[in-house]
């Protein structure tokens, strides 16, 4: 493939995911023109003849919820992207893998502990997380420990930890209990500032680590720990890394966004069928096809059954599942 496509494709898919983020922030009960919203965006101080109400609405819920959308989703494709770069399996993606679930259970304790705050939350579900993670990368270092087996492992733990967050339920106030829940679901509806800060950072502060391992990232993919070793990287160091990297990532936007499953596996697809396996490419191209789903998901879910919104983890796992299955049925099919 031409660098020249590469770029033609990465360049687009940033203008259309700015176009959608612009599109997205216009709907809603209360209609904002495009007109408004960017008079509103390039000079805030004019208001761009909104409203304190509209201006409100504008920056309070939309705004915020736009970008959530783009930070969760360029966050948990990104962390696909990688974990199924260093364990060379498809199948692997933060949810798969039952990070995700680990994360929402970590979060969950410190809502009934410590309280609802930011920095708590995260640092609970990153914990929480690392130990889900350490677990099922420590199979996979196993000798004839498949990949299959490996996400069967992960989708034991994720029911070991949906069960344990269960618990936690019914030990739970109300107030507890209705964020608990929430999580469940997977959703960026109330998001707010400071989940767009805190995400935002851990994004912006885990993304390069992870773009500057992409050459390490395309010895594992080609051949393993053999082959990055034989290139002079540093198989155990890259590996914890990576894994370091992508649980923070996941654990950040389940902390504020619930557990949304099926982004860190649909991105990396769409990105090596468009694009190629070449990380310093496929990185970027899956953070931004990841962003584009998201948002795309949570358009659907808010206009589909108005004024009902379906959150937009039920969305995203109606166009996973099925690739999933697929996937898995493939690998056995090649494997039989």
């Amino acid at each position: 493939m031409k660098v020249g496509r590469q770029a033609w494709l990465i360049g687009g898919t940033a203008l259309l995911l700015i176009v959608l983020a612009l599109f997205t922030t216009m709907q809603g009960v209360t209609r904002i023109g495009l007109g408004e919203v960017l008079r509103a965006l390039v000079a805030p101080s004019s208001r761009g003849g909104l409203g304190e109400q509209d201006i409100a609405i504008l920056t309070g819920l939309r705004l915020p919820r736009t970008l959530l959308a783009i930070i969760a989703g360029a966050a948990l494709a990104s962390a696909g992207v990688a974990m199924q770069g260093i364990t060379r399996n498809p199948l692997v993606s933060p949810y798969t893998l039952g990070i995700s679930p680990a994360a929402s259970f970590g979060a969950s304790i410190a809502i009934l502990t410590l309280g609802d705050h930011g920095a708590v939350l995260v640092g609970a579900a990153f914990l929480s997380a690392l130990l889900c993670a350490a677990i099922v990368l420590g199979l996979a270092t196993l000798r004839g420990i498949s990949g299959t087996v490996l996400v069967l492992a992960g989708v034991g733990l994720s029911y070991l930890f949906g069960a344990l967050t269960a618990t936690l339920q019914f030990v739970a106030t109300e107030q507890q209990l209705a964020v608990i829940i929430h999580w469940a679901f997977g959703s960026v509806n109330g998001a707010s500032w400071n989940a767009v800060l805190v995400a935002g950072s851990v994004l912006l502060a885990t993304f390069p680590l992870l773009w500057g391992q992409a050459w390490a990232l395309n010895a594992f993919a080609a051949g393993g720990d053999e082959v990055a070793a034989s290139l002079g990287f540093r198989v155990m160091r890259v590996r914890v890394m990576v894994t370091l990297a992508s649980v923070l990532m996941t654990a950040a936007i389940v902390s504020f966004a619930g557990v949304i499953g099926f982004v860190g596996l649909i991105a990396p697809h769409v990105g090596r069928l468009l694009i190629g396996g070449d990380h310093r490419l496929l990185l970027p191209f899956s953070a931004l096809a990841g962003a584009l789903l998201l948002l795309l998901a949570d358009l659907a879910g808010r206009t589909l059954f108005a004024p009902v919104t379906v959150p937009v983890g039920i969305v995203v796992a109606y166009l996973g599942v099925p690739l999933f299955l697929h996937l898995l049925l493939g690998r056995r099919r090649r494997t039989a």
